[in-house]
């Protein structure tokens, strides 16, 4: 380091923290037990979120234990992928409490639509198209702007594009529940979803719909 450059110091981690993080990356009969801990952990603060929006998302609650166990399961896989990105910016029980909220929200997102068929057909296109407080100018206008992007889909948009931007856009499937049935992540069906409509964009600018 050049004289009077400033060090970069990453936050020391307190001693709960330091053990927790030493426990996960050691191996053998230490990290099972840490392990055994830390899902104990995770699957306290996940019951607490799924009874929390139990009343909110219609869920029994004979689902919540299955929810909350999913929830647990999928946020201690997730932190020991990632257990090496924890610099102690905050303790480590809160970091990985971070992780059983996110699972959860995502798991109750998802329960409705356990065992049910994704809609990939364009069901939306008449509630989009229904709306009682336009003036009828202004309802034509909306339903030209709608066929012309019902075409342009079918004209510009591949398969894939098409049916991941319908499934999100028109028939409020959850991202995390379409990314499941296609074996795909989060974030390449938001690339899909994005280079979809940069592709409707420049279609319906051709058309002279440049501010759609």
């Amino acid at each position: 380091m050049t004289a009077g450059a400033a060090a970069v110091h990453e936050p020391a981690l307190d001693p709960d923290s330091a053990a927790w993080v030493r426990a996960l990356d050691a191996t053998g009969p230490e990290r099972d037990a840490a392990v055994e801990c830390l899902h104990a952990l995770l699957l306290r603060a996940a019951v607490t979120e799924v009874s929390r929006r139990r009343s909110s998302t219609a869920t029994s609650g004979a689902d919540v234990d299955d929810i909350a166990v999913q929830a647990a399961d999928d946020a201690l896989m997730a932190i020991l992928r990632k257990l090496h990105t924890y610099r102690g910016d905050s303790r480590f029980t809160t970091w990985a409490y971070k992780f059983a909220l996110l699972e959860a929200s995502a798991a109750l997102r998802r329960r409705p639509w356990h065992g049910r068929e994704l809609p990939l057909e364009a069901e939306g296109w008449a509630r989009l198209a229904d709306n009682a407080r336009m003036s009828p100018p202004g309802h034509a206008e909306a339903s030209e702007l709608i066929d012309a992007i019902r075409a342009a889909i079918a004209e510009v948009l591949t398969p894939h594009q098409r049916g991941v931007l319908v499934a999100l856009t028109l028939n409020d499937v959850p991202i995390d529940v379409l990314a499941e049935r296609r074996g795909t992540s989060r974030n390449a069906l938001y690339k899909t979803l994005h280079d979809g409509r940069r592709k409707l964009r420049a279609r319906l600018a051709e058309k002279g719909f440049h501010d759609a």
